[in-house]
């Protein structure tokens, strides 16, 4: 169990945003957090604290008037920590391979690999191949419908049919390294962690894990640590002093 730190970009800048608020129109969202220091800040701090596998991601759509600017930034972190970072957002197998050679370790994918609501094997198949499987993480976001959860795309806003089960995580990790999860329904709320799905993590220890989503204290990451069986790694953005909020950064980053 690691911590794995985020930058979170939206409108060119480093924020903490409530999941499920995200509008694509606009670049609307609402804001936990806007920080006065660039992604090169964050960045430079992990690799200084050797935080390896902490991952960027582009809030706005390929297309808004603010994703080149999200790129600026997310360029500028991947320089200050080559090879140390995560990238997700807009990831294609046709641009993949541009971003491992900007210095990113991993892309990550969602809408590419779930196209119209399911999984797309030729996608799936094209990018492993494109970035390899060693470069390749899955997000497996989730949000609650009938009492199961199902995975979510398009920067959260769209269900899939996938409900999220480690039989999916097994089937998918021929294909990539590790998998990312967002428990979007308390994504930035600060209000605790979505338990059922650290749970059925940690069901999963051959796998690598990172789970996102209500983590508000060190009690918190205990029950995340008791649920995931130890196995899963963590990210926190709200709570965390950095954003914030009252989690130390040193506590984080020492947790075990």
């Amino acid at each position: 169990m690691q911590f794995r730190p985020c930058i979170d970009i939206h409108n060119g800048k480093v924020k903490q945003i409530v999941g499920g608020s995200l509008q694509d129109v606009g670049g609307k969202a609402k804001e936990n957090f806007v920080s006065e220091q660039d992604a090169a800040f964050y960045a430079r701090l992990y690799r200084e604290k050797g935080l390896r596998g902490g991952h960027i991601i582009l809030l706005n759509p390929v297309g808004s008037e603010y994703y080149e600017d999200d790129l600026k930034q997310a360029f500028s972190a991947m320089s200050e920590f080559p090879n140390g970072l995560q990238i997700g957002g807009g990831i294609t197998a046709e641009n993949a391979a541009g971003f491992l050679k900007k210095g990113a370790s991993h892309v990550i994918v969602t809408s590419y690999v779930f196209k119209d609501g399911r999984i797309n094997m030729d996608n799936l198949v094209k990018i492993s191949r494109e970035t390899g499987k060693e470069h390749l993480c899955i997000d497996l976001s989730c949000r609650k419908r009938d009492g199961k959860f199902y995975i979510v795309t398009d920067r959260w806003q769209k269900f899939t049919d996938t409900v999220l089960s480690s039989e999916v995580m097994r089937e998918l990790s021929a294909y990539c390294d590790e998998f990312l999860v967002h428990a979007v329904d308390v994504e930035g709320c600060a209000s605790g962690i979505q338990t059922e799905v650290a749970e059925m993590l940690g069901s999963c220890p051959d796998l690598t894990v990172t789970y996102a989503g209500g983590i508000s204290s060190v009690a918190d990451l205990q029950l995340l640590k008791q649920l995931g069986r130890g196995n899963v790694n963590f990210t926190i953005g709200t709570a965390l002093d950095l954003f914030g909020g009252n989690i130390p950064f040193e506590t984080a980053a020492d947790f075990r």
